[in-house]
């Protein structure tokens, strides 16, 4: 009895404490890509653009699974390569979803988000009014641990080029669904970084934000 006791308020400090989440996120299979249909990519190209107002309608399971393979999913089964490029394929760049129920990251080869913080995270990825109530907030997080014995100015170069493929991906596949997106660059790396547990290796590139319009701002 005595050690129950104990038990409980040892959990009842670490949630306190923030170490211990209120409820335990789990991971969330995604349904497979749609890869049929879209609209033409010209058509796409003409109606590219970044938008800052969005609605507080949560995005289908079905429209989160086709964006994150639009973004950096597994286009080669056979290879493990992916939809976007990167450098000497070292897929540095990971895509973490900052939902209302938490931290996840996308683990493109099994097509699933991997819980990482339970705790909604999305007002932390930016400075923008919008950030905090809009449905779906990307962070691109690049690893230097796989990019090896590169130079550091070549980490910080490739990285930023790789991350950048990844978000025009994003921005293609919003166009063609209707879907609102920016990309952001006003973001508290360090703070983030905090709170999503990152290594020093890893490092915040920036930030998009999507969701479904509510009126257009175009750029």
């Amino acid at each position: 009895m005595k050690n129950r006791t104990l038990m409980t308020l040892i959990s009842m400090l670490l949630l306190l404490s923030g170490l211990c989440p209120a409820q335990e996120l789990s991971p969330i299979p995604l349904p497979p890509a749609r890869i049929e249909g879209g609209r033409p990519l010209m058509q796409v190209l003409q109606d590219r653009q970044s938008r800052r107002s969005y609605s507080l309608e949560k995005l289908p399971m079905q429209t989160l699974s086709d964006l994150l393979w639009a973004a950096f999913g597994v286009n080669r089964p056979e290879s493990g390569r992916r939809t976007a490029p990167s450098a000497r394929n070292w897929q540095e760049i990971d895509v973490y979803a900052a939902l209302a129920e938490g931290l996840f990251l996308y683990d493109a080869a099994t097509h699933s988000l991997q819980p990482v913080v339970a705790e909604d995270l999305r007002a932390a990825t930016g400075g923008q009014h919008f950030v905090a109530s809009a449905p779906l907030n990307l962070v691109f997080v690049a690893d230097y641990a796989r990019m090896g014995d590169a130079p550091e100015e070549a980490k910080l170069t490739l990285s930023y080029a790789d991350a950048g493929f990844i978000s025009q991906n994003v921005y293609l596949y919003c166009a063609s669904e209707g879907l609102a997106t920016v990309v952001r660059a006003m973001v508290d790396r360090a703070s983030l970084s905090e709170k999503m547990r990152l290594r020093p290796e890893q490092k915040i590139i920036m930030a998009q934000t999507v969701g479904f319009p509510e009126t257009a701002t175009e750029e």
